[in-house]
């Protein structure tokens, strides 16, 4: 099956922590995740997985992604200010989302980034998208995830992104990654960062950080940088889907994905 085919073939899967199919034929491809897109070339493996990822130039994901962080671009700036003058800051969420980075600051190499992860944790109360805002696939920038005090597991991937980055991670060792667990047969996001060449995963359902390499029972779907969406490659048939893993056949013909409350 060629590359344009398998993407058309899982258009059908969605985020479970924060996504839904509903409506007719019509309302489902603007709904979906990912609509059929343009896949670049595969990039090399040095993405978390190992697993070479290729580059979508166009489809839902990559709008949705867009649409985050034109909201980040805003809100990095309301967090400088208030960096830079706490007294004034008229944001409780930034002041809260300091503090955090604050701490972590104040650590180095594998504590830092395991303070922001079990910080942000803490601060945030999983719950989904239909029940915080009455609808699917809302995926919210860290102020506005702090200020509610509640999200799913987009929300928090997206939270430890951006403190990460203000406690001093270089964008180029920072990812999203969107999997899914075979065992619940759930997609998951979460966020990843690269530590001495190795990748650490940032779970909002674990405080421990597992590397990429000792995760099981997922399988790794897509990942975000700060430069593309991209979707990994290699990715089974759809015969083959429908044979080993019943739900995401179901999540290809428009049923919808099961959504667990811990994301």
């Amino acid at each position: 099956m060629g590359t344009f085919s398998r993407l058309h073939a899982w258009r059908g899967l969605v985020l479970a922590c924060g996504l839904a199919w509903f409506g007719s034929a019509a309302d489902l491809e603007a709904a979906t995740l990912l609509t059929p897109g343009s896949v670049a070339p595969a990039r090399n493996s040095s993405e978390p997985f190992g697993t070479p990822a290729a580059v979508l130039t166009y489809g839902g994901l990559r709008d949705k992604w867009l649409g985050v962080e034109r909201k980040l671009d805003d809100e990095r700036v309301q967090l400088a200010l208030c960096d830079g003058d706490r007294e004034r800051c008229a944001s409780p969420a930034a002041l809260q989302l300091l503090a955090i980075v604050d701490n972590a600051r104040a650590r180095e190499g594998r504590a830092r980034i395991g303070e922001i992860n079990r910080a942000i944790n803490l601060a945030i109360r999983p719950m989904s998208d239909q029940a915080q805002y009455g609808q699917a696939d809302v995926w919210s920038s860290p102020l506005v995830t702090f200020a509610h005090g509640a999200g799913d597991c987009e929300d928090y991937a997206i939270a430890k992104l951006v403190a990460l980055g203000l406690a001093g991670a270089s964008p180029d060792d920072l990812r999203i990654v969107v999997v899914h667990d075979t065992l619940s047969g759930e997609d998951h996001a979460v966020a990843a960062a690269r530590l001495d060449g190795r990748w650490l995963t940032l779970d909002n359902r674990r405080m421990a950080m597992v590397e990429d390499a000792d995760v099981r029972n997922t399988r790794p779907l897509f990942v975000i940088d700060q430069h593309d969406v991209m979707r990994y490659v290699g990715m089974p048939s759809l015969a083959n889907l429908r044979d080993r893993d019943p739900l995401v056949a179901l999540n290809l013909t428009g049923q919808p994905a099961s959504i667990s409350s811990s994301n």
